[in-house]
């Protein structure tokens, strides 16, 4: 099954709308879908999102989904592996990468003063 995205040349993004909170997530992440859909029920699709931290803000348990992930530290800091107070975990700084296969489990995940992340996702072609 091929993927399938919409043809779109380089256009400017409104960063002050279309921002989202995914389900399972806490307020103050948020996410802005840029191109193309994931069917998590029916394991196809792909999609490409922005999803940033607002200061102060961590989740609390670790995540595992059955799609590939691609994740691009854009701007601000994360931690990954803090615990469900929020203490503890690696740091990272922009420019850093992480690709995970399906069934990984990762995070839970924090940042202290805000982070912008580039998110690709996407289920293996059948």
């Amino acid at each position: 099954m091929a993927v399938t995205k919409a043809h779109e040349e380089f256009h400017p993004l409104d960063m002050n709308a279309g921002w989202e909170v995914p389900e399972g997530y806490p307020p103050g992440i948020q996410q802005k879908i840029l191109s193309g859909s994931l069917d998590e029920a029916k394991k196809r699709g792909s999609r490409t999102r922005l999803l940033r931290f607002q200061p102060g803000v961590f989740t609390t348990a670790p995540f595992v989904h059955e799609y590939w992930e691609e994740v691009f530290l854009v701007s601000g800091d994360l931690t990954v592996g803090n615990d469900a107070q929020g203490k503890g975990g690696e740091s990272f700084k922009p420019l850093t990468y992480a690709c995970r296969p399906p069934g990984v489990h990762h995070g839970p995940f924090k940042s202290v003063g805000g982070c912008l992340l580039l998110e690709t996702h996407y289920y293996d072609p059948a």
